[in-house]
């Protein structure tokens, strides 16, 4: 995994893949969302709303995924996914059945990471 950013309580991971995957991460490592801080549960909320607005602004994406699971990793974390109609699972979950091979033609992911890097300091 690739870190983009850090700070005291939180990180934000690249999810490699085929379409634009982040994941953010608390440092401290909290088995349920009930366990985090408030303030760090806010800080989570605020910067899934930067990363889902800035796909949607960047990407023009089908849909945002934005989900929390965690059973092979009980360690807090998010998944936020720009999805398209021709990505290679699409409308299942990206954890799900492969649909086809995927078609895509995206903007620049590295571009995507300085814009959010940018939103974020």
């Amino acid at each position: 995994m690739n870190t983009i950013w850090k700070n005291n309580d939180l990180y934000i991971d690249v999810h490699e893949s085929a379409i634009p995957w982040l994941k953010i991460f608390t440092k401290y490592p909290y088995k349920e969302m009930s366990e985090v801080p408030k303030e760090i549960r806010d800080e989570i909320y605020m910067i899934l709303e930067i990363i889902e607005k800035l796909m949607i602004e960047y990407y023009s994406p089908t849909k945002i995924n934005i989900a929390s699971f965690g059973n092979y990793l009980p360690h807090v974390h998010w998944h936020i996914m720009a999805r398209f109609e021709k990505d290679s699972h699409f409308p299942e979950p990206m954890w799900g059945e492969k649909q086809r091979e995927g078609k895509l033609n995206l903007p620049d992911f590295e571009k995507f990471c300085y814009r959010l890097l940018q939103e974020l300091a």
